[in-house]
């Protein structure tokens, strides 16, 4: 089959590799649709480490071409996802109620949320056949009526955008500020009026991202091109200050910015993959006295959140279609690549298909 394949800093390239062979809670999926992600960029940088030889991509879209011996539930035959986070359902992690952690907590010295197995510690999505291990945890049926593009932001994007506004602890009535409108960002900008705040504060440099954040739910756009996005959101609050900030792009300046726009008590939910440390300045913070709480969140993964994320799909809850923007076959997925990476031409998700 063909796959993309991590080679080295700065390479990811379409190579031959063997169809995986099915263990007994095993399912392998012919991809039909899958995408590029940020977190993909980041490996492809060298910013975050994987072994040489990984195909990489964490976000399947496909139908199950065969299924292990004591897989139940499921068909050959059936479209189905799988979340980007495959938890076993039995290790310690999923047992405390944090599935996404599920799996080895260090890698190569650097602490690892372990639950995200998929172009992180297995071979992932970016390739004809996927192998999905412990199946009945991590399978879930694609209905009928909703189309690969439909769910195609489920297994990942939507799932963590949605996560930064639940961790966030978002409110009815509450006041949200997302920092930087890609993909994540709009989801999450999503997942906030859907859990009901009454104004999102979306903030980015783009305009067409930040039109895309109006039609997601955000009811003030905020350049910060034009204008200092912590000074504008402090303006407009008469100085409150907002509930919930979602940290989205994964920088000092956004995390600092999140932090400096927080109500008394506020929370900060951090959805951005950071490349370096963070500091937490001493005055946006209180100097530790402010009740702020910051949190983080890996996208949560299983069947339960997939069947959900696609049952606001198919209500009518969100569309995600519009983050759709590019399409490539995977022989082209090198140049796919470099569009992604270098953000030409207005992308926001590039759409895959063998």
């Amino acid at each position: 089959m063909k796959a993309a394949v991590f080679v080295e800093k700065g390479r990811i390239v379409l190579e031959d590799k063997p169809i995986p062979d099915v263990g007994p809670l095993d399912a392998l999926i012919r991809i039909t649709t899958t995408t590029i992600c940020g977190t993909d960029i980041h490996i492809l940088k060298g910013e975050y480490p994987v072994e040489k030889g990984l195909t990489i991509g964490h976000e399947p879209v496909g139908i199950i071409e065969k299924l292990g011996s004591a897989v139940q539930g499921f068909k050959e035959g059936q479209r189905v996802i799988a979340g980007a986070i495959t938890p076993s359902g039995y290790s310690n992690a999923c047992m405390c109620g944090c599935s996404s952690q599920d799996g080895p907590f260090t890698k190569h010295g650097f602490k690892v949320a372990g639950g995200w197995r998929f172009g992180n510690t297995i071979d992932g999505a970016q390739a004809e056949y996927l192998l999905v291990p412990d199946a009945m945890a991590n399978l879930s049926a694609v209905p009928d009526h909703l189309d690969d593009e439909q769910v195609l932001m489920c297994p990942d994007i939507m799932s963590t955008g949605f996560a930064g506004a639940e961790r966030g602890g978002v409110k009815i009535g509450d006041m949200v500020v997302v920092f930087a409108q890609g993909p994540i960002g709009l989801c999450a900008t999503a997942g906030a009026r859907l859990m009901g705040a009454s104004r999102i504060f979306a903030v980015d440099g783009i305009d067409g991202r930040l039109e895309m954040a109006r039609s997601m739910g955000a009811t003030d756009l905020i350049n910060f091109k034009q204008c200092d996005p912590v000074e504008e959101i402090m303006r407009l609050t008469d100085g409150r200050g907002v509930d919930v900030a979602i940290e989205a792009l994964g920088t000092q300046l956004t995390f600092e910015s999140a932090l400096r726009v927080l109500r008394p008590g506020g929370t900060l939910s951090s959805l951005g993959v950071y490349s370096q440390d963070l500091k937490i300045p001493l005055d946006a913070f209180g100097a530790g006295l402010s009740d702020t709480m910051i949190v983080n969140s890996l996208c949560p993964g299983g069947k339960e959140r997939m069947r959900r994320l696609m049952g606001v799909v198919a209500s009518g809850g969100v569309d995600t279609r519009a983050l759709v923007t590019h399409h490539y076959k995977l022989d082209d997925i090198e140049n796919a690549y470099d569009l992604f990476g270098h953000q030409r031409d207005g992308v926001l998700k590039v759409a895959i298909t063998p």
